[in-house]
């Protein structure tokens, strides 16, 4: 048994050792790539600069291409993100002894600089992070805690207690990583106590998470799609239009959000499910919750000196930051009608104004009902903020990539070669479908955001604008739908990914294994992705409105569910 067991083990360590010799392989052609290039088919630094951008050939798509392949393969967008700099800072430097060097350091001291000098683009960390710190103080003063407990009186039977947790969802909309955390540690005893299983809360906490906070009006994943949006578009001198417009005209055909938001609630109503879902149900219906194998930190243990929970507390400063988002954008917008203002606004400014007011109430209410003292709120605002700098780093490299694609030229490279061959009806799904590629393999929404938008976002505004149809502004659903393509992918992708960071924080939240999470929500994630490529991105492609494919999508939903999906009874008389 033991030479068995050493047999074993032998094969895994030969196996990990090729497969970390494959990865480390991989990453040296990926970092010798672009010398080789550069020194043999690429032109002088002065001629690439003045050649057209559809005349540099296909070394303007090493960039992006480098740092998509680095991060399929290592599976961790911040190192791949500052090599595809590297990599294009050694283009536009040229072919030279040292030239791998200076890169290094240029992309550094000046790419990245000249990437957060843009006011704008500071306004937006400064959203991000502020947002971060009101959602810290409100994790610290009770608030969100004080909506939970408003509603938790409500769930009397396991068909409750699903709708509850599901709506829960939509209230915590502000940020994902707050959502998955507060509602699967707050539900996770109402669920043991009404039977459920531990992967039903899994799949109820990570698939309202993400797809609400990518579709609401002010959350952290706004400021950061609206970004990622702004500096795209920055190279785009025919589209003058505000990127926050952009975002709210992209919301209907981020068909992937709404059918999964639609499945979660129609799977909690009707009591059905399928697949290893199923089985998991009948379990927790037929005997107790096991302890699970996996161990979380305890800091949502009862504590005699845990702040009292006022829902208040954070309805406030939510509301003062909604309300503070779209006054901003009236007050700064210029126009005869309400989509003129909309389009003239200044929405970076906007957001800043919003997050600054929303701390600034945050703290006041925190502080006058004695819940926290000044200092204590400074740390709690300060422990938020902290939470935000992966997503701030990640920002940041997505920008400077965006600058040197567009310097590159690589949209237009792109767009002639592929005019020709893409047809215009399939940008949509193919924005969503190479978005989901990425994002299973890296694990990360938002870095799938921060590589594909600089390359799908001018691809389809050179496409649309160079045909021959009558006007733009008849095809901008294409255009809209090519950006919610990758909006929508990157949280599909999300969702089905064993690595991703929400699906790990679902798991740890709700005490459920990892694997079963990721087992029992992938049949259910496929079925949203599928059902939002057949009945969403391809229809609207071909012309049909969004307003039909959701209804259509919707009731696709209930069928699926009425033929594949089985009852749940409640109360099992096999206990």
């Amino acid at each position: 048994m033991h030479l068995l067991e050493a047999g074993m083990a032998g094969k895994t360590l030969r196996k990990l050792d090729f497969v970390s010799r494959a990865g480390a392989m991989t990453l040296l052609i990926c970092l010798l790539a672009p010398f080789i290039v550069t020194a043999v088919f690429a032109q002088e630094p002065e001629a690439l600069a003045a050649a057209a951008p559809e005349n540099r050939g296909w070394i303007t798509l090493l960039p992006p291409v480098v740092a998509i392949g680095i991060a399929l393969v290592f599976r961790s967008v911040i190192p791949a993100l500052f090599i595809g700099i590297w990599c294009g800072t050694l283009i536009i430097i040229g072919p030279a002894l040292t030239s791998g060097w200076t890169a290094f350091l240029e992309a550094f001291d000046t790419h990245i600089v000249n990437a957060i000098v843009d006011a704008d683009r500071v306004r937006v960390l400064l959203f991000t992070m502020m947002l971060g710190g009101m959602i810290g103080i409100l994790g610290r003063n009770g608030g969100m805690q004080g909506i939970v407990d408003r509603v938790t009186r409500f769930a009397s039977t396991a068909v409750r207690g699903q709708i509850l947790t599901a709506g829960l969802g939509l209230v915590i909309f502000f940020d994902d990583v707050a959502n998955t955390l507060l509602i699967g540690k707050t539900m996770r005893p109402v669920i043991d106590k009404l039977r459920i299983s531990r992967e039903k809360l899994a799949y109820l906490v990570d698939s309202t998470a993400a797809p609400v906070a990518g579709i609401a009006f002010a959350s952290t994943w706004v400021g950061y799609e609206v970004s990622v949006i702004g500096s795209t578009i920055e190279g785009i001198p025919d589209l003058n239009t505000s990127p926050y417009l952009i975002f709210l005209g992209s919301v209907p055909y981020i068909f992937y959000s709404f059918i999964t938001l639609f499945m979660v609630f129609a799977v909690a109503y009707t009591g059905r499910d399928f697949g290893p879902m199923y089985h998991a149900e009948i379990r927790a219906r037929q005997r107790a919750i096991e302890e699970p194998d996996v161990i979380v930190d305890g800091d949502d243990a009862a504590s005699g000196d845990a702040p009292r929970s006022y829902a208040s507390s954070a309805l406030i400063p939510i509301g003062v930051v909604v309300a503070t988002l779209f006054s901003s954008l009236l007050i700064t917008g210029e126009g005869e009608s309400f989509q003129q203002i909309l389009s003239s606004a200044d929405s970076y400014l906007a957001l800043m104004w919003a997050s600054l007011l929303g701390v600034a109430s945050a703290a006041i209410v925190t502080v006058l009902r004695r819940v926290l003292d000044l200092n204590q709120v400074i740390e709690a605002w300060f422990e938020g903020v902290t939470t935000t700098l992966f997503a701030v780093i990640v920002l940041v490299l997505s920008w400077t990539l965006a600058d040197i694609v567009q310097t590159l030229g690589t949209a237009e490279y792109v767009t002639a070669a592929t005019s020709g061959y893409l047809p215009l009806f399939l940008l949509p799904t193919s924005a969503f479908v190479l978005s989901g590629i990425v994002a299973f393999t890296t694990g990360t929404s938002w870095g799938t955001m921060g590589i594909m938008m600089p390359l799908v976002l001018p691809l389809s505004w050179a496409l649309l604008t160079g045909t021959d149809q009558p006007g733009i502004s008849d095809q901008m659903y294409l255009f809209h739908g090519s950006v919610a393509g990758v909006l929508a992918g990157a949280i599909w992708g999300d969702h089905c990914s064993p690595i991703s960071d929400t699906t790990v924080l679902s798991s740890l939240a709700s005490e459920c294994d990892h694997i079963e999470h990721v087992r029992t929500q992938l049949p259910y994630a496929i079925t949203s992705g599928l059902l939002a490529i057949l009945l969403g991105t391809l229809p609207t492609g071909f012309g049909v409105p969004w307003w039909i494919c959701w209804p259509i999508s919707f009731a696709a939903v209930i069928a699926i569910l009425k033929i594949v999906g089985r009852p749940v009874e409640e109360n099992s008389k096999n206990a």
